[in-house]
């Protein structure tokens, strides 16, 4: 397995486009992973690959002068549990200090409401993620926003 980052913008839509498709129980909206899909070109962003085939991404964006967001993520589904997610966070992690950050953030739904995102959770704090907030009409009622934060220094 191999992570790369990734420069050019179409290629990063691509890779994307193909992991977040194969992912709909986290990313079934089409509308919400289209912005995903368009945004990543503006963003730092990390591929892992399995010999030439794309497996997962991270995608970072700058929230404020000290604080980087993981904007969006994504291993396909085969690929959970092989450490593939925490490897792209940690290239990810470096860029960002290299960069200069402080903080790194990430946004989730609240603990307790999906199965699946209870284990996006659990994955961002077994990172060392810490609860900051939770902003329960970011999204909608249903959909109550966990935010994490880590610092970088």
């Amino acid at each position: 397995m191999m992570i790369t980052e990734v420069f050019d913008n179409n290629l990063k839509q691509q890779i994307a486009r193909l992991i977040l498709e194969a992912l709909p129980d986290w990313f079934g909206i089409k509308e919400s992973r289209e912005n995903y899909i368009r945004e990543s070109e503006d963003c730092i962003f990390f591929a892992a690959y399995e010999q030439d085939k794309p497996v997962g991404f991270i995608c970072l964006k700058e929230t404020g002068r000290d604080t980087v967001e993981i904007h969006v993520m994504g291993v396909l589904k085969e690929y959970h549990r092989h450490s593939i997610g925490r490897k792209l966070f940690e290239k990810a992690k470096e860029k960002a200090v290299q960069k200069g950050y402080s903080f790194v953030q990430v946004k989730t739904v609240q603990m307790g409401i999906y199965e699946e995102y209870d284990m996006t959770n659990r994955f961002y704090q077994s990172l060392g993620f810490k609860e900051f907030e939770v902003i329960r009409d970011l999204w909608d009622e249903n959909n109550p926003c966990q935010i994490y934060i880590m610092s970088l220094k």
